[in-house]
């Protein structure tokens, strides 16, 4: 089994991913703790030293190679995988691809004290800032995540919930 779980940045992707991990029995990945480790620096600092292109590269191919690694496995993918390199193509040809909805105004309280850590949200200085430029960015990504077969809106997003939302749909796929 693989399950993918994309959304925007502080959607719940690894939180939830390490639990359904678990509850799978089968590995968790975190796409951007690969990258660092392959990379040997932080996303921001990738960002700021290489560029956004350079990054998506990187990104691209550490999906790559995650896949080849692991034949079951839960993955938290960055919140811009989907959008590049044929990524998303790649997701939903290799396994079950959920995406995580979550309401504007919950990831700005997810995100508030974070944001400065996330190289594409850093530059809102307060929340209405990065109320705008969240919603910029899911506008630019909305029709990325809508093409995931399974769809879960926080709050009810559970690991429970998750795995009825799994095998209903391996029901009736």
């Amino acid at each position: 089994m693989r399950l993918y779980l994309i959304g925007m940045p502080g959607a719940g992707k690894t939180t939830l991913g390490r639990s359904l991990a678990q509850s799978y029995g089968v590995p968790f990945v975190d796409l951007d703790a690969e990258i660092v480790e392959r990379e040997q620096c932080s996303i921001s600092e990738l960002f700021v030293g290489q560029g956004e292109e350079y990054f998506r590269q990187c990104e691209a191919d550490a999906l790559r190679a995650v896949l080849a690694r692991y034949p079951a496995l839960v993955l938290a993918t960055g919140g811009g995988t989907p959008c590049f390199h044929q990524n998303l193509e790649l997701l939903l040809e290799t396994g079950l691809t959920l995406y995580l909805a979550v309401p504007v105004p919950e990831l700005v309280r997810r995100l508030q004290q974070a944001a400065s850590a996330r190289p594409l949200l850093a530059t809102a200085p307060d929340a209405a800032a990065l109320e705008v430029r969240l919603r910029e960015t899911l506008a630019a990504r909305q029709r990325f995540y809508e093409r995931a077969p399974l769809r879960c809106t926080a709050p009810t997003c559970s690991p429970e919930v998750v795995r009825r939302l799994v095998a209903r749909y391996s029901t009736t796929a």
